[in-house]
């Protein structure tokens, strides 16, 4: 059964981005995956792409052909692609059972929103064998002010209820938004979208004659009770890896690496040890039901790493950086030497720039 997520979210959310760091996390890992690029208006492309919908067709063409608008271009192009769902369909089939797979969804928030296209296209995958997720990105930028974050939730669950996937809402960029201005309350407010009475009056401060629709605005997000947002760097290791776990979690993944690879670090050999003693290393329920822990799970970790003491933290990841540089020159050192050990014909190997 293929695991996959749909990335939605609006014009330079940072989608594409993410998806290039995905790959390279995920090459780290020794995770297989594949991206489908279904925007055909992305012509710069960052990451490898395993299935690209311009080889189908063009938003330039359309718009060209028919005389549409860049909006108007893309709602055909995804309404042809849907018709020709086949075509899709018989490429996906070509790809490697084991990859997980990203489907990089145009800007135009309609899409994710009210269109029927994409969500039938989704469909399709669910009823052919795909666990996804919806990853609905969001720049952290917005949260800086309270009518754009407001905007920003009623957007999320808008998508949340359109695409009827298992949905995580993120705010990415998280790492650039001191440059925007000091937030009104801690992270963890925005983040969990607690009691919004609190920005109705920011609110209202801000915009007194659109007090009663504020309030009705803020009431309705918070009797749906569903919009939670999870924090992206896209850089910074430990917050992929966060939002790897609770994306997999929301699907029911579980990763099981091949033999070749040997057992995930951090989890404990009791092969020797009675059922009833045995951790269910890789059981669904143990992936499902435990709680993710780590450094960026916890949103005042986050402020605190980004807003608080961002200063602090670059210079000591720039430490750590040495560290691992060293260790790495110290590793392929001993294994060159243990090659001449073995092959002492070998000529000695060509020292770099760096070395001289």
């Amino acid at each position: 059964m293929p695991f996959g997520e749909v990335v939605c979210g609006s014009p330079g959310s940072g989608k594409s981005t993410y998806c290039y760091g995905k790959h390279q996390l995920f090459t780290a890992l020794n995770r297989p995956i594949a991206i489908v690029n279904l925007d055909p208006a992305n012509e710069n492309i960052p990451y490898p792409c395993a299935i690209d919908v311009a080889s189908l067709i063009k938003l330039e063409d359309v718009m060209n052909e028919f005389g549409l608008g860049p909006n108007g271009g893309m709602l055909y192009c995804m309404e042809y692609l849907e018709a020709n769902y086949d075509w899709l369909e018989d490429r996906l089939k070509e790809l490697d059972k084991d990859d997980y797979v990203l489907f990089d969804l145009p800007g135009q928030v309609e899409l994710s929103t009210n269109h029927p296209s994409v969500k039938n296209i989704i469909k399709k995958l669910t009823k052919s064998g795909f666990r996804l997720a919806a990853v609905h990105l969001c720049d952290a930028h917005y949260v800086t002010d309270a009518s754009k974050y407001v905007s920003v939730l009623m957007l999320s669950l808008r998508a949340m209820l359109h695409l009827e996937l298992p949905h995580v809402n993120v705010l990415s960029k998280i790492d650039l938004i001191h440059q925007y201005g000091d937030l009104d309350f801690n992270l963890d407010f925005y983040t969990e979208v607690q009691d919004l009475s609190y920005l109705e009056n920011l609110l209202t401060q801000q915009s007194p004659r659109y007090a009663a629709l504020n309030m009705a605005i803020c009431s309705l997000v918070e009797d749906f009770g569903l919009v939670g947002f999870e924090t992206l760097a896209v850089e910074d290791k430990q917050s992929m890896l966060h939002l790897t776990h609770v994306i997999d979690k929301a699907t029911g993944c579980v990763f099981v690496p091949p033999d070749s690879v040997g057992q995930p670090p951090d989890t404990v050999d009791a092969s020797d040890k009675p059922s009833t003693q045995r951790p269910n290393t890789y059981a669904l329920m143990t992936s499902a039901a435990g709680r993710i822990r780590g450094p960026r799970s916890d949103a005042r970790d986050v402020q605190e790493r980004w807003i608080d003491a961002r200063e602090e933290w670059d210079a000591w990841e720039k430490v750590q950086w040495r560290k691992e540089g060293v260790q790495v020159q110290e590793e392929a050192a001993r294994q060159k030497s243990k090659i001449r050990e073995r092959n002492p014909a070998a000529p000695p190997a060509e020292k770099t720039a760096s070395t001289t």
